[in-house]
């Protein structure tokens, strides 16, 4: 059976935010874990914080085997902004960590040299935000009223985080690539808000049982997702 690989951020490492003890934790509900115990071969180098940059960084320096699937989760960090900047300066423009363009164009790239590595790319849309959740997270010892200046309404954070989901159905369709849409696979599952961390990003531990189902059909079923032309 073909070895299998995750390059992403903390949503493919499985982190969740603990109430009990207030910190971030991995989940023992964590895609990788799960899929091993199916007995799906299965490398994981998600790293909490990568961005696209990093997780390219990284599959660079990593040595893989021809024929298994290279599973490609970013967008969470990259579309992310400096909040304290934000709060200092809600007059002044702020772009993500990664810009938009730029993380379109290493997509791109990420896509190309896992197919040159005779790997199938599979990309992974961001999850979907609670930008209320996310809010209050992020103001936390901040000026809110300067960051919601600057956003105009809380929401913006779930649109502006959206249209890296949208780059990554787009080169999807464009690379002709495999896609799990993850905030398809959280939406339909029922009220998103029990599945998801205090944060507003990361989701909790049922969360995780979900986006574990909809990648384990992947891997054993790829035909049954959405694949350009």
């Amino acid at each position: 059976m073909e070895m299998n690989y995750i390059f992403g951020d903390s949503i493919g490492q499985g982190i969740y935010f603990q109430e009990e003890s207030g910190r971030y934790r991995r989940s023992r509900r964590a895609c990788a874990e799960l899929l091993r115990e199916s007995g799906i071969p299965l490398e994981n180098h998600a790293v909490m914080g990568y961005t696209i940059e990093k997780g390219l960084e990284a599959f660079r320096k990593c040595e893989t085997l021809r024929g298994g699937r290279c599973v490609i989760e970013f967008g969470g960090n990259d579309c992310d902004l400096d909040w304290q900047a934000v709060a200092d300066h809600p007059e002044l423009f702020h772009d993500g960590r990664v810009p938009l363009r730029r993380f379109r164009e290493l997509l791109t790239v990420f896509i190309r040299e896992a197919r040159e590595r005779g790997l199938i790319p599979v990309l992974v849309s961001p999850l979907p935000i609670l930008s209320e959740r996310y809010f209050r997270w992020v103001a936390r010892g901040r000026d809110a009223d300067r960051i919601l200046r600057y956003l105009g309404d809380v929401e913006h954070i779930s649109r502006w985080q959206e249209r890296y989901a949208w780059a990554v159905r787009d080169a999807a369709e464009e690379q002709g690539c495999r896609l799990l849409d993850v905030r398809r696979c959280m939406l339909e599952e029922g009220s998103l808000p029990e599945l998801m961390s205090r944060d507003g990003i990361h989701p909790n531990e049922r969360g995780y049982e979900v986006l574990t189902r909809g990648l384990a059909r992947l891997l054993k079923a790829p035909e049954a997702f959405r694949t350009a032309g």
